[in-house]
């Protein structure tokens, strides 16, 4: 079982800035991809941010420009930078991580317990 553990969310005025942390352990021999998912009242979840591990690097297009998802060298943690928030970014934000618990066994997600994103004067 792959453990995530979030910080770094909370109150920001529109234009101000906030960096999600996401640090995975446990239960893995490889990471796949890590990312962050974020869903809104009366939304659905989805993607924010990504990073697939020798292959891309994929944002949504309403983050695009102000966001920016990095790991570290390890591959064991994620990081989202979010510049220039605006209201509509509020909400509760995921990790994302997709491993292999084996190799030869298909990748699996898991994910965090969320951190709540407020963007409000």
């Amino acid at each position: 079982q792959v453990q995530l553990e979030e910080s770094g969310g909370g109150l920001v005025q529109p234009g101000g800035s906030l960096r999600l942390s996401c640090a995975a352990s446990g239960g893995f021999v490889f990471i796949n991809a890590m990312g962050w998912y974020r869903q809104a009242p009366g939304k659905e979840r989805e993607l924010v941010a990504e990073m697939i591990r020798g292959a891309s690097t994929n944002y949504a297009d309403s983050v695009k420009g102000r966001f920016m998802i990095s790991t570290d060298d390890a591959w064991l943690s994620v990081s989202l930078q979010m510049n220039r928030l605006k209201p509509e970014d509020t909400a509760v934000y995921y990790c994302n991580v997709r491993s292999q618990q084996a190799l030869g066994i298909p990748p699996g997600d898991s994910w965090g317990q969320g951190t709540q994103v407020i963007v409000s004067s």
